[in-house]
């Protein structure tokens, strides 16, 4: 996360913004202290019918393959 003074923001807003919006977050700092964070919003939930075609598009899952994969990876000493 980038630091930007308040005459920064004040000066470059729109470019800032716009750096924002492509995923960056910022620290807004007045005489040297972090006093805001500027992020972009996070998307709002999704609908029933977006859940739906996801869990559609997710891979088959052999519960058997599974299990022997963690089995293989997990120290069973634990």
């Amino acid at each position: 996360m980038a630091d930007i003074t308040m005459r920064e923001l004040r000066n470059q807003g729109g470019k800032v913004v716009d750096r924002v919006v492509a995923g960056e977050r910022f620290t807004i700092t007045r005489a040297g202290k972090a006093v805001a964070e500027l992020r972009p919003v996070s998307p709002g939930p999704l609908s029933a019918e977006a859940l739906l075609q996801r869990w559609r598009a997710l891979p088959l899952v052999n519960p058997a393959d599974l299990r022997a994969d963690i089995d293989a990876i997990v120290d069973q000493a634990l």
